[in-house]
């Protein structure tokens, strides 16, 4: 199956199935997942990278204990809408899932998506940089599966 444009990845999905929404860094994913309806984007975990093979069947496994049977990965476009090398790495990071699974997979424009979500647990929650660290790949993750869900579902 190739890449699906965010707008066609709900009709290649059945009705109530999840999503995962990744958000894939240097040294980790973060993993978000919505309900079944796909309204409500939650953040799941952080996979520590190791080997791809060993990261996949970890994102695996939380996929089908959650019952997804699609994926949304963040795609970092520069401010001028331009790829740079780290969107060329997550696209590779999915034509590499698609080669162990046949997933409908979407991208998402992940534009500041880290950097919301830092400024969210500065301003709303007065957390730690250490506490951020923790937190914010998998937060990350799902500001990004929020998005999408939000833009599939207003088509």
């Amino acid at each position: 199956m190739p890449v699906l444009d965010i707008t066609e990845l709900a009709a290649a999905l059945p009705q109530y199935a999840p999503v995962v929404g990744l958000d894939p860094g240097e040294k980790t994913i973060g993993v978000a997942v919505s309900d079944a309806t796909r309204m409500v984007a939650s953040p799941l975990e952080t996979i520590q990278k190791k080997k791809f093979t060993q990261d996949a069947e970890r994102l695996f496994a939380l996929m089908e204990s959650r019952g997804a049977l699609g994926i949304v990965i963040g795609l970092p476009m520069n401010m001028d809408g331009t790829e740079g090398t780290r969107a060329q790495s997550n696209r590779a990071l999915a034509r590499n899932i698609l080669r162990l699974k046949d997933l409908p997979i979407a991208f998402w424009d992940e534009r500041l998506s880290s950097a919301a979500v830092n400024r969210m647990l500065i301003d709303e929650f007065d957390t730690t940089r250490q506490r951020r660290s923790e937190a914010v790949d998998k937060l990350a993750a799902t500001w990004i599966l929020q998005g999408a869900l939000d833009r599939m579902r207003n088509g």
